[in-house]
């Protein structure tokens, strides 16, 4: 199958035949449809249990997946069985898996206490991603950053529970070093520890433990992975963009989680050095520059760091960026008003960047504080309004009358590019489906047998047309790093309808 969508780091002009009223109008007007938040956050998190590999445990909600990849790294001499697949395929890359496990984390700190019932099943979705990070990092100087070969699996179309494609166990090391998956793993680690501090203090001891010495790796031996398994990784998630930001990133997430003044004093020195201020209206598996930004500056508004507050004018100008209006807008709308970024699979970058806007609305509402764009402001209540739009959208507020999340409204996707849902599943034909024999499933123009409820997909293009049509995999396939930003927003909205 074709490559994932990168990261594009150039800004996207306006559409000059766009008058930039018209875009106002759309994201600040009030919502045709009354959306149920609550049900969309549950069936978002849901979506991660039809992503899980390895062996299923029998609280499995979603019935139709089963058992796969159970000797995944035994070719390697080790157990990584278990972690998500990332999309509509069956490989487990390491660099998108720990961003995603990151997010989801990052949720459930920011916007757990909204989450209601659903906080048991969020913290689990955290737990499947940190035991399998755990296993990946257990040989110290090695971390295992994928598991399948990527070119034989898209040569495939199969169940996760077929598969008889190669497994290859994919590390990087001392003498192969991999800084930006590292410092990715080490974050989402530490991350998950102040998810776990109260609720298992002994597994949030370990998490940090283990972040401490994933962070030392990735910053002992720099590098970046894709120039030693390029081969292995890429298209797919080739680390365009550099190391530098996962190991800024890494140390924030270790400050936020240690405490130690250590981290702190790595981030002022090395400030410049890791370009904090590069692509400052960029978030994604990819790029943490505008996430660490706003994650170090809650601190500089509670007025706790004033010499991090280069982050905060960081984070000031990446909202500039991001609101209609105003001189510094740096990135793309549609016609209907969606975040559009080139590359494919758009909604990474809207619910990645509405999510920054969610939370740092928050931090700058404690704060009594307002963000200064020109001659013009952006108020908490703005940016909320902004991000509650592009939620809006994704779940049906768009030119298409549709929902981009499978399970929820009236009309959502029916052929979304993803093995486990097109082709029968294991309960329904027992029978192996063998690599070439899924080809006629892929090309059905039926809808997927098996509803993958939550999964939203890469989504309409720049004109907001949508094919629901399997083979258009940058439109119709769903990933976990799109979901695992979208369940903070979801929870926060659930509880300000």
């Amino acid at each position: 199958m074709a490559p994932k969508a990168v990261t594009v780091t150039s800004p996207a002009a306006f559409p000059a035949t766009f008058p930039a009223v018209f875009v106002l109008l759309l994201l600040f007007a009030p919502s045709a449809t009354a959306h149920d938040y609550s049900d969309a956050l549950r069936k978002c998190i849901l979506f991660f249990e039809g992503q899980r590999s390895g062996k299923l445990p029998a609280d499995q909600r979603v019935k139709w997946r089963s058992h796969s990849a159970l000797h995944d790294g035994a070719s390697a001499g080790v157990d990584l069985t278990g972690g998500y697949y990332d999309a509509g395929d069956n490989i487990k890359f390491g660099f998108p898996m720990a961003f995603t496990t990151t997010m989801l984390a990052w949720s459930v700190i920011d916007f757990g206490k909204t989450m209601g019932s659903e906080l048991g099943n969020a913290v689990r979705a955290v737990k499947w991603g940190t035991d399998y990070l755990l296993k990946a990092t257990a040989t110290n100087g090695v971390v295992y950053v994928q598991v399948g070969d990527a070119i034989s699996d898209h040569n495939c179309w199969e169940r996760p529970e077929d598969m008889d494609t190669l497994r290859t166990a994919y590390k990087i090391d001392r003498n192969h070093p991999g800084s930006d998956v590292a410092g990715e793993t080490a974050a989402a680690l530490a991350a998950a520890s102040i998810v776990f501090r109260s609720r298992d203090p002994a597994y949030s001891r370990i998490l940090l433990n283990r972040a401490v010495k994933v962070f030392r790796f990735a910053d002992t031996y720099r590098g970046a992975y894709s120039n030693y398994l390029r081969s292995a990784v890429c298209p797919f998630y080739c680390d365009n963009n550099g190391y530098q930001d996962e190991l800024l990133w890494a140390a924030a997430w270790l400050h936020k989680a240690s405490r130690r003044r250590q981290y702190r004093e790595y981030i002022i020195r090395n400030e410049v050095i890791l370009r904090a201020g590069d692509t400052i209206n960029e978030f994604g598996w990819d790029n943490k520059h505008a996430g660490i930004n706003v994650l170090i500056s809650k601190e500089v508004l509670m007025g706790k760091s004033p010499d991090l507050k280069s982050f905060q004018n960081n984070a000031d100008a990446f909202i500039c960026s991001l609101c209609p209006g105003t001189a510094h807008l740096q990135v793309q709308y549609s016609p209907g008003g969606l975040i559009f970024k080139a590359g494919g699979s758009n909604m990474q970058h809207v619910t990645s960047l509405s999510f920054l806007l969610l939370a740092y609305s928050n931090y700058l509402s404690h704060a009594n504080h307002v963000v200064t764009c020109g001659s013009k402001s952006a108020s908490p209540a703005l940016l909320k309004n902004l991000a509650r739009r592009q939620v809006n959208y994704i779940l049906g507020d768009n030119p298409m009358k549709m929902s981009y999340m499978v399970g929820y409204g009236a009309r959502y996707p029916q052929r979304i590019h993803h093995r486990g849902s097109s082709l029968p599943s294991v309960r329904a034909h027992p029978a192996h489906i063998g690599c070439k024999a899924g080809s006629r499933y892929f090309l059905s123009p039926d809808p997927n047998p098996n509803v993958l409820v939550g999964a939203v997909v890469g989504g309409p293009n720049t004109t907001d047309a949508f094919p629901d049509s399997r083979p258009f995999f940058q439109e119709s396939e769903p990933t976990t790093y799109i979901n695992a930003p979208l369940v903070g927003l979801l929870a926060y909205f659930a509880a300000h309808p």
